[in-house]
């Protein structure tokens, strides 16, 4: 039975929670994941960051004209007063955005447990951490379907 440790991503990006949003959307761009984990200075997981966290697609959009970035709704009243309300939303950290991880595993979970979390509790990213929750990889949806082929 294969296990996290052995389809896991070892190499894997993370950020801290003081990373900045402007510098968290250049890792996103660099990088295949939709969503990082979020360490502390000794690797142990703080959270879990996503490109929704960034952009809410879900927010209701009214008149006049607006925009939802960075969990925050702004009116396009002028194309000024856009830039300054991005400027002060890039400025925001990790840390004010990111979320406690959906689910996370150890290296000998079994894939068939890692799918029914990622299922159950709509992950698309699983930590793999060790007993003292320092990251070890991740398991990415292209992780277990890479296992279907092993």
């Amino acid at each position: 039975m294969l296990t996290a440790e052995q389809i896991m991503t070892t190499d894997v990006r993370s950020v801290t929670r003081d990373t900045s949003l402007e510098d968290l959307a250049k890792v996103f761009e660099q990088t295949r994941f939709d969503s990082l984990p979020v360490i502390d200075d000794e690797g142990k997981l703080e959270g879990v960051v996503s490109q929704n966290d960034l952009i809410e697609r879900d927010k209701p959009l009214h008149i006049p004209t607006v925009i939802s970035i960075f969990d925050w709704v702004l009116y396009l009243a002028s194309e000024k007063s856009f830039e300054k309300d991005v400027k002060r939303m890039a400025a925001m950290t990790v840390g004010e955005i990111m979320k406690e991880p959906r689910a996370t595993c150890g290296p000998q979970t079994p894939v068939g447990d890692i799918a029914a979390l990622m299922s159950d509790k709509q992950a698309h990213l699983v930590p793999v951490t060790d007993e003292d929750s320092k990251v070890l990889g991740v398991v990415a949806r292209l992780d277990m379907i890479r296992a279907m082929e092993k």
